[in-house]
């Protein structure tokens, strides 16, 4: 059995601050992936920067210092850390990629489209090129794999709370959600939708507007396998009473 974590921390350095090196301890996931860790190689360096025990740290920076980034603790070393020289992965630091034998790992933080769709031809083509090469393990190597991150999409009107509204918003424009319909029928599954078909679940909260305690969220952060691999799903969940971050942590459990 393996959990793996998925989370939007929005920022290492501030989640530190609200007790994650505790909670990381008490949950002991076999592997933790974070987004949008905002941080530069240099910090990590500092002898003082607190890398939690017991666990394997990876580090994926963007070009431009404090912004973006993601990173991935496991209790075990992968076999591989794969590097792919693809701008739209590295640039941002947005996608890390680890074989640990039974799948390959990609953490991933897809890049948000904006409002008036400034970033939108971006995100389509940094799907369409994770689309690829994820097909590339899948066909050519023969590997299973679990992508997991915040996607920045809520894909249908269950993932959010006031779809109607957000039609022509960031997130939720017809062609981003074309886009994720177009990458799941290529071959992948939203885990969570195995296991709930119901609407109400989210995994972000704008701090605007008191949202969270009104549950006025949006699920955009997901754990996606491939079909084949979808028989090793166990469950898949969301930690919604999870605090210090405007996303929550969701999980998936995998089974030999």
């Amino acid at each position: 059995m393996t959990v793996v974590i998925s989370w939007n921390v929005n920022g290492f350095r501030s989640i530190l601050k609200k007790g994650f090196t505790e909670w990381l301890e008490e949950v002991s996931p076999d592997i933790i992936c974070l987004q949008e860790t905002k941080l530069k190689p240099s910090d990590i360096k500092d002898p003082s920067f607190p890398i939690p025990p017991h666990y394997h740290t990876y580090w994926s920076f963007a070009k431009k210092p404090g912004y973006s980034g993601t990173a991935f603790f496991c209790k075990k070393k992968p076999l591989q850390i794969i590097e792919i020289n693809e701008p739209a992965f590295t640039d941002e630091g947005r996608v890390q990629i680890a074989d640990f034998g039974d799948f390959v790992l990609f953490n991933s933080y897809w890049p948000n489209s904006q409002e008036e769709k400034k970033r939108l031809s971006y995100k389509i083509e940094f799907i369409d090129k994770l689309q690829q090469i994820l097909l590339e393990f899948i066909k050519k190597q023969k590997k299973n794999i679990l992508v997991c991150g915040d996607f920045n999409i809520a894909h249908t009107e269950i993932d959010l709370a006031r779809p109607k509204e957000n039609e022509n918003h960031a997130g939720y424009y017809p062609e981003e959600r074309e886009s994720m319909t177009k990458f799941l029928n290529a071959g992948f599954v939203d885990t969570f939708r195995m296991f709930c078909k119901e609407g109400g679940h989210y995994t972000w909260w704008s701090y605007r507007t008191n949202a969270r305690a009104r549950n006025i969220g949006w699920r955009i952060d997901y754990h996606v396998v491939n079909e084949t691999f979808k028989k090793h799903i166990k469950r898949s969940w969301i930690l919604s009473d999870v605090h210090g971050s405007d996303h929550c942590p969701i999980g998936v459990e995998i089974i030999k």
